[in-house]
Formats: C-alpha cells, sequence, structure tokens
C-alpha cells in the first residue's frame, strides 16, 4: 500500500511527542498523518486514550495505519479487541515500554499495566533498542513474539526520541516504508 492511499494516525506516548521528535516531523512531512490528540497527555487514562483511539479510527475515510511510540504502542496494545473489524491495516510500534516489570517506567503509566498479550488483529512492526532506559531488549523481542510483530533492534538509541537523539530519523522512515510495502 503507498503511504498516500492510508490514513496515517500518530498515537504518542505520555507527554506527547512535542517539537521535534520524529512523530512531529512525520506529521509535517507526510501530508494524510496526523496526531491522535489525547485529552490529558500527562495522566493517561487507560480508557480515555482507547476510547479516543477508537473514535479517530472510525472517523478516517481511508485505510488506516497506527504509529505508535511509547505509551502509545500500549494504548494501541490496549485497543487492540476492538480494532478486528475497522479499517486498520497496520502497525509501526516504537519503544515499548516495560510498564510491568521496569523499574524507570513513570508512575503515570501505571493505568496500562497488565495488558493482555494476544495477537494483534493486523500486521505490525514493533522496532526497539538494545539501551532503552524503559524496556530491555528481552521484554522488547518478547512483547513481539505476543503480538505477532516483526521485530527490528535499532541499536544503541535510547528510547528513539529527541533525547536520544532521534528527530528525523529515517532509518525510521524506511522501516515504516517497509511495512507499508507489505500492506
Amino acid at each position: 500500500m503507498k503511504t498516500a492511499d492510508a490514513d496515517i494516525l500518530i498515537v504518542p506516548g505520555l507527554g506527547h511527542s512535542g517539537p521535534g521528535h520524529w512523530q512531529q516531523r512525520w506529521v509535517e512531512k507526510i501530508r494524510n498523518a496526523r496526531f491522535v490528540e489525547q485529552e490529558d497527555w500527562d495522566a493517561p487514562s487507560i480508557d480515555d486514550w482507547s476510547e479516543t483511539l477508537e473514535r479517530e479510527i472510525m472517523m478516517a475515510t481511508r485505510p488506516v495505519v497506527l504509529v505508535g511510540h511509547s505509551l502509545g504502542v500500549l494504548n494501541i496494545v490496549a485497543a487492540n479487541g476492538k480494532l478486528a473489524d475497522t479499517k486498520v491495516k497496520a502497525a509501526f510500534l516504537v519503544s515499548a515500554p516495560d510498564v510491568d516489570e521496569h523499574p524507570d517506567v513513570p508512575e503515570a503509566t501505571a493505568p496500562f499495566q497488565g495488558l493482555p498479550r494476544d495477537p494483534l488483529k493486523f500486521p505490525s512492526m514493533l522496532v526497539a533498542s538494545s539501551n532503552d532506559p524503559y524496556c530491555s531488549i528481552e521484554r522488547a523481542a518478547e512483547f513481539a513474539s505476543c503480538w505477532g510483530s516483526d521485530f527490528h533492534i535499532a541499536g544503541d538509541a535510547g528510547h528513539i526520541n529527541v533525547e536520544s537523539g532521534h528527530g528525523p530519523w529515517p532509518e525510521g522512515l524506511l522501516m515504516f516504508t517497509r511495512l507499508m510495502g507489505r500492506i
């Protein structure tokens, strides 16, 4: 599928993506990409965040490809059970945090603990870093296996955000293009 033939829904994590983040740059660069905007970015509610995502998917006019980062990945996973008969064709997942076992994840992520590990209802790719401060590479590989996601290790890339030097992140755009080519 060509990127131009889909609605690209960008699903940020805790605190939103902010200026310079690769998700912000993708919204600016890909004309049919837009953010899924949450009411409260700093005190997430799993129900509210999932409902907002589901509503955005329902409002889409074309097939949907989801692009999640950090807690946005878990938002997609939380909504998975309700996405089987929707327009969602694929998901590009980046830096999933380990909210169940990692000691350094922010306390605000607690509502997302204990999510089911069921396979996603659509093709997906999980990109992880070998030195993510919120998830070990072993847990990321476990998530990918449970979700049925293709798994890509981005090397020592931190949390794959502005703080780790990933503003433009052209390698991510190439991986996203590969995923689009599969659907």
